[in-house]
């Protein structure tokens, strides 16, 4: 049995998780390269730092206000259908970026990308939990969300390199970067089609003995999850305390991502570096964070144990923030990015694998959507309010306080429901606690 548990997890390990990571990285790649645009897209187009960080957020107004619908119809259709439009879609939007002409286009773009692209996380993870033992999970979501991190690490060089195109056609740099990083998503949309699986029944890539086990073992892991009332309600999933608990903390986690992902561009270049050369030096980090990522999540999964991964991982985001708001060289500055880069990425696959152990069914689909919606409006308040306090101060450091403020809070709230649900476990067997 230990032999084809083995095989079963190698195989769909190889078949699954490299395919996902490169949607993700391009996924990432197409939400955050306005971060690598802003080097000269604010200057050609007007854009305060206020409009910018304003306009970088409302891509989760968008994302906040589909989320659910989406996971809900992917729970329903399927992955391969439904991400495959969620792609396309996003593609052509990320594309459309290009042809921006002032504030009013940039919000709206940006509003129908996070619309577009709406149920394409959430739908991923609620993917991996149809595949892999949770014992598993951490482990093959930090693979999965490592590719954050590695779109960061090459990206950065990539979207550098294409603003050197300035001028082609009559064109500017980051109309082409938006154009190019835009094609991607659209073949792969069409690709994942023919590529993904629905469900492991469905795997004729599997042998009938893999098959067989890993149908039994996701059926028996469904069978004594021991959820809360109702909990195969999606509604009801929504008002769980426990879900709207863990959206918080991602919230937290999501300001610091994201600040991250569109500020840091700018930070560096502030030193006078080149567009190319800040491509460069803003990779560094990333790498460096991917390999954390994946030992802490490993880690995890060995352990048993969440509830400190995800507090230890905010903490040391938390004082990485606190040290690029007082860094005055570029290389203090790399050094804390590299921190928070570590921190920020180590939290999210630990914190991504405890929804799944009290959520099932179209409860799973809609519990993790709210979660993921209502955290990633971390990411407009991040970018936005960073935005507003340069403006008004000159100084990037105000709103790198206020984001580690934020994660901070994710890491005092993930404390309190930890807690909370040991005392339930304890009075009753009728809701597991979250280790």
């Amino acid at each position: 049995m230990l032999d084809v548990e083995k095989r079963t997890v190698a195989r769909i390990s190889w078949r699954l998780v490299p395919y996902i990571m490169i949607m993700y990285f391009v996924a990432f790649l197409d939400r955050v390269n306005l971060g690598f645009a802003s080097l000269e897209m604010n200057k050609d187009l007007g854009f305060s730092s206020t409009v910018f960080g304003f306009g970088a957020g409302i891509f989760f107004v968008g994302y906040f206000l589909f989320e659910v619908p989406s996971n809900l119809i992917l729970h329903k259709v399927g992955a391969r259908l439904w991400i495959a439009r969620v792609m396309v879609t996003w593609g052509l939007v990320s594309g459309g970026m290009a042809f921006v002409k002032g504030e009013t286009s940039f919000y709206i773009l940006r509003f129908l990308l996070g619309v577009a692209e709406a149920g394409f996380f959430p739908g991923i993870i609620l993917y991996l939990s149809y595949w892999f033992p949770a014992k598993n999970r951490a482990s093959v979501t930090a693979l999965f969300m490592a590719a954050a991190p590695i779109s960061t690490a090459l990206g950065s060089p990539i979207s550098g390199a294409l603003l050197q195109m300035h001028g082609m056609a009559g064109l500017a740099g980051w109309q082409w970067m938006f154009l190019i990083e835009a094609v991607p998503a659209v073949i792969l949309g069409v690709v994942t089609f023919f590529f993904l699986t629905d469900r492991p029944a469905q795997a004729k890539w599997l042998a009938e003995d893999e098959r067989e086990w890993l149908v039994a073992t996701m059926t028996a892991e469904e069978a004594t999850r021991v959820p809360s009332k109702g909990s195969h309600n999606p509604l009801k999933a929504l008002a769980d305390l426990r879900v709207l608990a863990l959206a918080l903390v991602y919230f937290g986690t999501s300001a610091g991502l994201y600040t991250l992902g569109i500020w840091s561009p700018q930070i560096i270049r502030s030193f006078g570096l080149s567009s190319f050369d800040t491509g460069f030096v803003n990779a560094l980090p990333a790498v460096i964070a991917v390999v954390g990522m994946v030992i802490w999540a490993r880690h995890s999964d060995r352990t048993g144990e969440r509830t400190w991964h995800v507090v230890l991982a905010c903490l040391v985001a938390v004082g990485g923030l606190a040290f690029a708001a007082q860094s005055t060289t570029l290389v203090a500055v790399v050094a804390a990015l590299i921190i928070v880069n570590i921190g920020i990425s180590s939290a999210k696959p630990p914190l991504w694998s405890m929804p799944t152990m009290f959520l099932g069914g179209s409860s799973a689909a809609a519990g993790i959507a709210a979660i993921n919606s209502i955290g990633n409006l971390g990411g407009f308040a991040g970018p936005a309010i960073i935005g507003w306090i340069k403006d008004e101060t000159g100084s990037f450091a105000g709103g790198l306080y206020f984001v580690a403020a934020c994660v901070m809070l994710s890491a005092v709230l993930i404390l309190i429901l930890s807690r909370t649900q040991k005392k339930a476990a304890a009075a009753t067997t009728a809701t597991p606690s979250v280790k």
